[in-house]
């Protein structure tokens, strides 16, 4: 099975880097900081690449705000130096949850713990 991961990681991207971009990172990559889910953030001499190489599976949602804003040069102070003014309100962050059994699920959908058999509130459309 080791192989095998191996393999995949090197040919794909979402289970983790490619090569390419291993290589990449060992030859260009300086490391700029690591945030609390073990994701390591690069850059290149020149700062003008930045990239994240990913703890685990390869998922956008993972990167908190502070991190992603230094990305996507919404700031240039690396959250290590300069870390992101917190507003008390604010929940911590959470991954996409879509497609899991813990995704949304509004009122009135089947896939709603204790949902309705019978709507009252909803009536078919039938052509006459």
């Amino acid at each position: 099975m080791g192989i095998l991961n191996s393999l995949l990681r090197a040919v794909t991207w979402w289970n983790g880097s490619t090569l390419n971009t291993r290589i990449f990172t060992a030859r260009k990559g300086l490391k700029v900081g690591e945030d609390d889910q073990g994701n390591v953030f690069y850059r290149n001499a020149d700062d003008s690449k930045r990239w994240v190489m990913f703890n685990g599976e390869v998922e956008a949602s993972r990167i908190g705000a502070d991190w992603h804003g230094w990305l996507h040069r919404t700031f240039d102070e690396l959250p290590t130096d300069k870390p992101l003014v917190h507003k008390t309100w604010e929940k911590p962050h959470q991954e996409n949850l879509t497609g899991t059994m813990l995704a949304y699920a509004p009122a009135g959908s089947i896939r709603a713990a204790g949902a309705p058999k019978e709507r009252s509130d909803y009536e078919a459309w039938s052509p006459e």
